[in-house]
Formats: C-alpha cells, structure tokens, sequence
C-alpha cells in the first residue's frame, strides 16, 4: 500500500509540475504573440497558434471542456488571421490598419452581447455538476471575458483598430478570474497583455493617421 501511495504521489507532483510548465511555455508564446500584433507582424498568428493549442490541451485535460472549445475558436480565428494577413489585393498591396465604422461598432457590439450570452448557457450547461461555480458570479464572468476576446480576435484578423479595446477589456477581467483559479502564470500573462494591448492601442492609431494623412 505505501508503495502504491508513493507512486501515486510521483504522479500527482509530476502532472503538477508538467502542466505548471506547460502554462509558463503557452505565456511565452501568448506574450510574444500579443508582441507582434502591435507590431502589425503576421508572426502574431504562429505564436497565436502554439499559445491556443498548448492550451486546448491543458483545459481537455484538467476536464474543463468549455473553455478548450473557445480555444479551439481562437486557432480557427489565427488560421484565419494568418490568411488575411498574407493575402495581397490586384495592386500587390496587403491589408492595412482601418477603423470601424460607428455603424459597424453598433453591430460588433450587439453581437457580443449575443456571443456572450450563448458563452454562458454553454459554461453553465459545462459546469452543471459544480454548484459553488454555478451560484457564483464566475460564469458571467467569464462569459463576458471570452466574448470579448472572440470579438477581439475577429477584429484582430480584419486590422480593425476596435480590436484592441476589446483586448484591453477582457484583460481586465482575465487577471483577477485566472487568479483566482490558481493559474498565477496565466494571470501574469493577461497583466502583461494589458500594457502590450494599450501599447497596441496608441501604435495602431499613430500608423492609421499617418496612412490617412498621405
């Protein structure tokens, strides 16, 4: 019985640790990712992509099924994105840094609104045999956060400057929750997003008026 004890414990510590690191590998990745979107570098999608994957994995395997379909999401957006970014029109020229119209800002907001609400009932109907998660405030929570980073991502793939303040929201609200669950690597990760996002933010802007202005 010791024995089985013992191995038992190796393996609770090793998975421990084996995920812990898998978490620092998928910030890395995420942080550098986040690095080149601000750049407008198309290596914001490959990094994008390990980042999503690394963590597909770790929420399949810790059973949290919800959160790996919205990051298979995420890899389907950087597909994408890394197609849009690297496809040029009939005069050779790639996509450009543009704004949204006020129009167009109207109807990106109503469908986040509708994302979130689907995100929800879908965290809810996950998380059905937890109750301490379903009486909390956590499903709307984190419904809010993933619809804005859904968003975000679209607008990221379109280089819409919008997509950043949806960045800078979801951020916001990812550090206390991923805290909160214990992934201080992933809460480190979203505090560093913020000031890369707001960096974003002013970089995009200052390269959109400087097009406008030729």
């Amino acid at each position: 019985m010791e024995s089985i004890q013992i191995v038992e414990t190796i393996t609770a510590l090793f998975t421990q640790h084996w995920f812990q690191t898998l978490e620092i590998v998928a910030v890395v990745f995420g942080v550098l990712s986040v690095w080149y979107a601000q750049k407008e570098d198309i290596k914001v999608f490959p990094f994008g992509i390990v980042n999503v994957l690394i963590f597909v994995y770790i929420f399949i395997a810790t059973q949290l099924y919800a959160n790996a379909g919205i990051n298979v999401v995420y890899f389907i957006t950087n597909v994408y994105g890394w197609y849009n970014w690297s496809r040029t029109n009939e005069d050779q020229e790639s996509l450009q840094i543009s704004r949204n119209t006020n129009k167009q800002n109207i109807l990106w907001f109503l469908f986040a609104l509708v994302l979130y609400g689907a995100i929800v009932l879908i965290l809810r109907a996950a998380h059905q045999d937890n109750p301490t998660y379903l009486n909390s405030i956590l499903p709307w929570i984190d419904g809010m956060n993933s619809s804005f980073f859904l968003i975000a991502t679209i607008l990221m793939t379109m280089k819409k400057i919008e997509n950043w303040w949806f960045w800078i929201a979801g951020n916001i609200l990812s550090i206390p929750i991923f805290f909160s669950q214990g992934h201080y690597y992933v809460s480190l990760q979203y505090a560093i997003f913020l000031v890369i996002a707001i960096m974003g933010l002013r970089g995009w802007n200052k390269t959109w008026t400087e097009r406008k202005a030729i």
